[in-house]
């Protein structure tokens, strides 16, 4: 079967650029490597996402859940669990390999948001002998916070969200290296209405315990001293896994990312591009950015298939 469009990501890019095309009658699959929803399923799904139009505040697992419906709604294919690994060019058509086989469309919307991700880690002693022993990257469902002792590593929007999130049913602490957050002012106001505990310019230097986390070493104003803690959640950003871009003969940054036109057009005719994988000058990492540039990317590609007279 040979679809017009295939889509590689089902995150929040992904599903608009799939919604959009349905729009234009595009036959459309949607592949992703791990589970619709993309990094608000994977890495927050708890968060309250307040900028997204339309909605004073969504929890992402619920927007999440409502463009997957939405693009199922429209008729898009979505298969879960599969990883594109190579965009090949079989005459007029392209063949996406995946694990397990091989899928062929008239043109392809690279939307794969940073990748497969790898958190970036402290580095700090105790670390990795107690990740999953009370070091996590993501924070856990709030019934499993109960009653606990967290402490949350980093000052940016998650950071400060899942501190948010923790304090309504725990001792949640945050610690930040600097004097101040890189996180949205609404966000740190909302942090600041909160009971989280939180220690700036203050630096870990150890995470301690037996069998589990006890305790973090810290250091703060030249004093080193002991916070006591259950749950240590490190959020201090992520390094993205984009190696397989690499073997899809695509222009991209000294970053990996791609570089795309105002068309969201890729260096490969046929191929385009949207949301965070991709580069532009004046580009600004956001859901609605993200859904936006998918909504030209969809009708780019529906111009480059069915060569409309009026394109």
């Amino acid at each position: 079967m040979t679809h017009d469009l295939i889509v590689i990501g089902a995150g929040p890019a992904g599903l608009t650029a799939g919604i959009y095309a349905r729009s234009r009658k595009m036959k459309t699959l949607v592949l992703d490597a791990a589970s619709a929803g993309g990094q608000l399923i994977s890495l927050y799904p708890d968060k309250g996402i307040h900028n997204y139009p339309g909605f004073a505040e969504v929890q992402a697992k619920k927007l999440s859940e409502r463009l997957v419906a939405h693009a199922e709604s429209m008729g898009c294919e979505i298969a879960e669990g599969c990883r594109a690994l190579t965009i090949e060019r079989d005459g007029e058509c392209f063949v996406v390999g995946c694990e397990e086989g091989q899928h062929r469309s008239k043109a392809v919307v690279v939307a794969i948001g940073m990748g497969l991700f790898k958190p970036r880690r402290l580095g700090v002693p105790g670390e990795e002998e107690f990740c999953g022993k009370g070091v996590d990257y993501v924070l856990p469902e709030k019934d499993k916070l109960v009653d606990k002792r967290v402490v949350m590593v980093g000052g940016g929007n998650s950071a400060l969200e899942m501190a948010i999130i923790a304090d309504s049913v725990a001792d949640a602490v945050l610690m930040h290296r600097r004097d101040c957050y890189r996180a949205d002012e609404s966000v740190v106001e909302s942090l600041q209405k909160s009971s989280v505990s939180c220690m700036m310019e203050t630096v870990p230097l150890s995470i301690n315990g037996g069998s589990q986390v006890e305790s973090v070493t810290v250091e703060r104003g030249g004093e080193t001293f002991d916070i006591p803690a259950d749950l240590v959640v490190i959020n201090i950003g992520s390094t993205p896994d984009l190696e397989d871009l690499k073997n899809w003969g695509l222009d991209m940054d000294d970053n990996g990312l791609i570089r795309v036109d105002s068309d969201m057009r890729t260096s490969r005719p046929g191929v385009f591009g949207c949301g965070d994988v991709v580069i532009y000058t004046g580009k600004y990492r956001q859901i609605v950015t993200a859904c936006g540039e998918a909504a030209t990317a969809a009708n780019s590609a529906y111009k480059y298939v069915k060569k409309p007279y009026w394109a």
